[in-house]
């Protein structure tokens, strides 16, 4: 399917698509016009792709463990899904931390909140 039908199908822009392309994330053929040409399989690793940048992980580690992740199982399969799993649960845990903080400075200005607001005595 061409890029405007691929967009459709997969939720992602055309620009999308192209900058995925660009970032070595993805591979369409190309038609005798030059045209890209996205088949189901390539469709199914950008709503893989974009489910992962929605989780909030980098184009970066998405490039690094993505091609194992999706290749025929082999020796390093295991490996490499392995260390996706460790790079998620550390940027999740990054995540939580980086969520604490902000509830406690959510806690503190909601406290001063309520002691600004109290009338004078």
């Amino acid at each position: 399917m061409r890029i405007g039908d691929a967009s459709r199908v997969s939720g992602a822009s055309a620009r999308s698509l192209r900058h995925y392309e660009d970032e070595g994330l993805i591979v369409p053929g190309r038609c005798g016009n030059g045209f890209r040409d996205y088949c189901q399989s390539t469709i199914d690793r950008v709503l893989t792709i974009r489910s992962l940048l929605e989780s909030g992980l980098s184009v970066r580690l998405i490039r690094k463990l993505l091609p194992r992740l999706t290749d025929e199982p082999d020796v390093g399969t295991d490996a490499a899904r392995a260390e996706f799993l460790h790079e998620v649960q550390s940027y999740r845990d990054r995540l939580a931390a980086r969520i604490s903080v902000l509830t406690d400075q959510q806690a503190a200005l909601d406290a001063y909140l309520r002691q600004a607001r109290r009338p004078a005595p």
